[in-house]
């Protein structure tokens, strides 16, 4: 037996538990220092495998059919959510959706330019006229030769090689992923008077990224199997220009079973072997998480419950530490499309050295890298369907972590940030309510709001996190020619202290909006053209980091 997709799994899947409490240490927390052995928050990598059956639904239906009771899988290692410090910054990249209805071409290239000296060159290539094979490979460089500070002080490059391989076979499909990422930037967060010294050297406030990576996945072709599974591995490696590297292996295993038409058998493991060196520090970081449970679902409600048990080492922390958390989550259907869902979990979150530079890049040397322990998770909340192309979600969640991570300016040089854990309790409540629209395949809304009461023990403030988050993304399309897709960021309440002078700064509301249109001149041929932070708002994201002000990027592409 087969389970339906509305039945999806991922490896976010809703776990739970309690743990052990830690002692209550006397001394405060010093730069860069955990004050105990117990580990960190985290906001990791995600691995996606390409789309085949396993499709998440937000809004599950009620009935249920024997040709849908396939799972669904998403891989990704679990990401804390708290207060997420991104926002899209800067120069976005046009938008390359084009309506359902346009021609498709294998292949395109697109080339455009803007102010700050911005430039954009990207490539497509794809060949699938071959049996049971597909090869594909793209390239893609974004790039601003001045910045909103000092010029070529600031100046920022990103650049994306992929190439992608894909086997169908009857029973099975394979897919293999290289990649390669470069991403130049500056510490340019210094004040004038700093800029003025003598002394001021501008190689030493460059910063270059570079990461590898090799990912190779394997996973059920037959809908009709018994067995439903997806194993994927990879490798990663990351280096920066101060001689920093960071390799991370990860394998990621999904696997279901149905006993019954209404009960099914789940697995998931995933492990990480991770390797971090920083000038005489050595890291060796692996964590190992292995998730069993079982569903029961019926027209009316779905339940799910198992155990999510991870083991966690640190050579250099002298860490060993297994834990196990429950797993219990409730959805009940009252009636069609509507659901009400409640439940508990609990994990241990990886921290890992690329995963935190994705969320803050201009991070200082030797950072301490630990993991966090999410103790447990209690939600619940409603999501459903209302009608007239209206849905919506609600949620209201209660978290309970061990060492709960924040970023702030480094002492002395204030351009640059370190991590500080919370080593005690920290209690953290997050509300959150999403309302999207949509009209058929032309008019697409979703707004969406986060609120964060941070109760932290032994940190002063969640430096570097906001307390509210918004975002309004809307997309059209007029006439299978015009395509545009408009984005409203809101971001209040993000703190960051001075170590040195021991001011608290409350940064200045974000209000980020952005406008990206494509305009199908032929078939194969578009013009596009992108306007970012319209309001022309130069906010810091982080301390002393000033954003691009109103910036735009135009030009052409070319399908074939």
């Amino acid at each position: 037996m087969i389970v339906r997709p509305l039945l999806t799994l991922t490896l976010l899947s809703w776990s739970t538990m309690l743990v052990a409490q830690q002692t209550k240490p006397t001394r405060p927390v010093k730069e860069g220092e955990v004050d105990n052995q117990e580990i960190t928050v985290e906001k990791s990598r995600k691995i996606d495998l390409p789309p085949a059956n396993r499709i998440f639904n937000k809004i599950p239906s009620v009935k249920q059919s024997a040709e849908q009771r396939k799972l669904t899988y998403e891989f990704e290692d679990r990401k804390l959510t708290i207060g997420d410090p991104k926002i899209t910054p800067g120069i976005l990249a046009p938008s390359t959706t084009q309506p359902d209805e346009t021609p498709a071409y294998n292949n395109y290239v697109k080339l455009g330019a803007g102010n700050y000296s911005s430039f954009l060159g990207e490539g497509f290539f794809g060949l699938n006229n071959l049996s049971n094979l597909a090869l594909e490979g793209s390239v893609r460089h974004l790039s601003s030769a001045i910045g909103p500070v000092d010029g070529k002080n600031s100046a920022q490059s990103d650049t994306r090689v992929r190439v992608t391989g894909k086997y169908l076979a009857d029973a099975f499909k394979i897919q293999a992923d290289l990649g390669f990422d470069r991403n130049t930037y500056n510490f340019y967060g210094y004040s004038r008077e700093y800029a003025a010294q003598p002394s001021f050297n501008t190689d030493l406030i460059k910063q270059r990224l570079n990461t590898v990576n090799f990912k190779l996945g394997i996973e059920n072709a037959k809908s009709e199997n018994a067995i439903d599974y997806s194993l994927r591995t990879g490798i990663t490696s990351l280096s920066d220009r101060f001689n920093a590297s960071e390799t991370d292996w990860g394998t990621n295993l999904n696997a279901s079973i149905g006993i019954t038409d209404n009960v099914f058998a789940l697995v998931a493991a995933d492990a990480y072997v991770t390797q971090r060196a920083d000038g005489s520090i050595v890291d060796n970081r692996n964590l190992f998480r292995v998730k069993p449970t079982f569903k029961y679902t019926s027209p009316l409600f779905t339940i799910t419950a198992g155990i999510n048990a991870v083991n966690q080492t640190d050579q250099r922390q002298g860490i060993n530490d297994t834990r196990a958390f429950p797993i219990v989550d409730i959805d009940v259907a009252p009636v069609a499309n509507i659901h009400i869902f409640a439940g508990v979990d609990g994990d241990i979150n990886r921290n890992t050295l690329r995963s935190l530079l994705a969320e803050n890049k201009w991070l200082g040397p030797q950072i301490l890298l630990v993991n966090t322990v999410k103790s447990w998770d209690i939600y619940g909340g409603s999501k459903g369907n209302i009608g007239g192309g209206f849905s919506y979600e609600g949620k209201a969640s209660y978290a309970r972590y061990r060492n709960f991570s924040a970023f702030n300016n480094s002492t002395p040089d204030t351009t640059k940030f370190f991590v500080q854990y919370d080593g005690g309790i920290a209690n953290v409540l997050t509300l959150s309510g999403q309302l999207a629209y949509a009209q058929k395949d032309k008019f697409r809304s979703s707004l969406k709001a986060d609120y964060f009461n941070y109760s932290l023990d032994r940190l002063e403030q969640a430096w570097g996190r906001p307390q509210v988050a918004a975002t309004w993304s809307n997309s059209y399309t007029l006439n299978k020619k015009l395509f545009v897709t408009a984005d409203l960021y809101f971001y209040q309440g993000i703190k960051n202290k001075n170590l040195i002078s021991g001011v608290v700064y409350t940064l200045k509301p974000i209000y980020d909006a952005n406008i990206k249109i494509d305009y199908f001149l032929g078939k194969q041929v578009s013009a596009f053209v992108s306007l970012n932070n319209i309001f022309s708002q130069n906010y810091q994201r982080y301390l002393y980091y000033q954003t691009q002000g109103l910036n735009f990027l135009g030009g052409i592409s070319y399908s074939f």
